[in-house]
């Protein structure tokens, strides 16, 4: 008779158990940097706060109410994770959402460039991918140039990218999707470019053994053999698109968006204000990167795959 410990777990309890092993790693290493962010907050901010005790003729201070002096400043140089969190609720939960100090407002308004460039980049990586994968001559012609794109530092051709279709008459959410299109569309070429040419040999001669045409082997054998390496490219891509549209707010003193909320905390020195909207960033960048992977899991399941 087997042991009660070799029976197999029923489901919720094996659920239980994977959530437990997936999430305690993750756990510790949050515990870790929110440790470290509380120390290095106390020794960037300490110079700051003696000063200021001496300026106010506080002599008698002792370490308890130094490192609690710099976990309350009004504009440390390191904010405390508590100070970052308050903040967050104050412009995301009790602030209306139409309003300019909304964090959720100006959040809607970075992902709609966000999206709009993930789209455009996503299709012209795959229509890149899928030109330099059957012919032959892209190959040795584009791909070197798909290559070398990234190579320049997108902070240098974000402004000549928004002058020149300023010029054009396009502005407000073209300049910015484009920045965004320009950064996610080289992971995707590169992904799906691996992906369309993962079938081996045999597979490969197995199609033309049965006399399928090119058409039919892409979408017959490459194509599902490149949808992991899609979805992979796509989670790159769409948290690249998110960075592409900050940055492209950055040059244009936009008054809406994340990265003119970094904007303006930077200019006033609301460093508060900068760390709530970086950490607000994070977050619409996780959450993208979620929402790719449940895409991901239900067109699996729909191929009859598993997840």
């Amino acid at each position: 008779m087997a042991s009660a410990a070799s029976l197999p777990l029923p489901a919720p309890a094996g659920r239980l158990r994977l959530f437990a092993f997936n999430a305690v790693p993750v756990a510790v290493v949050a515990l870790a940097v929110i440790l470290l962010w509380y120390a290095g907050a106390v020794w960037l901010n300490a110079d700051l706060q003696i000063d200021t005790f001496a300026r106010a003729g506080k002599t008698d201070w002792t370490t308890s109410d130094l490192i609690a002096a710099t976990w309350a400043q009004d504009r440390p140089l390191l904010p405390a994770p508590h100070q970052v969190l308050a903040e967050l609720w104050k412009t995301t939960v009790e602030m209306d959402i139409g309003s300019k100090r909304s964090l959720i407002y100006h959040s809607s308004v970075t992902l709609s460039s966000t999206l709009l460039g993930f789209v455009a980049g996503g299709l012209l990586g795959v229509l890149l991918a899928v030109g330099i994968v059957h012919v032959r001559v892209l190959e040795k012609s584009l791909l070197p140039w798909v290559i070398a794109s990234q190579t320049i530092p997108i902070l240098a051709i974000a402004p000549m990218i928004i002058v020149v279709l300023g010029a054009l008459g396009l502005k407000g959410l073209i300049p910015k999707s484009v920045i965004s299109t320009y950064l996610c569309f080289f992971p995707v070429t590169i992904g799906m470019v691996k992906g369309l040419r993962a079938p081996d040999l045999l597979q490969m001669d197995l199609m033309r053994t049965y006399y399928a045409s090119t058409a039919q082997t892409f979408w017959k054998l490459r194509w599902p053999t490149a949808l992991p390496f899609l979805f992979a490219s796509l989670k790159v891509a769409i948290s690249i698109s998110l960075v592409g549209a900050i940055i492209a707010e950055l040059p244009t003193g936009a008054q809406a968006g994340l990265g003119a909320r970094l904007l303006a905390g930077s200019y006033y020195g609301q460093t508060i204000q900068i760390w709530s909207a970086l950490v607000m960033a994070a977050l619409l960048a996780s959450l993208l990167v979620a929402l790719v992977g449940l895409i991901e899991g239900a067109v699996t399941r729909a191929m009859g795959g598993r997840r």
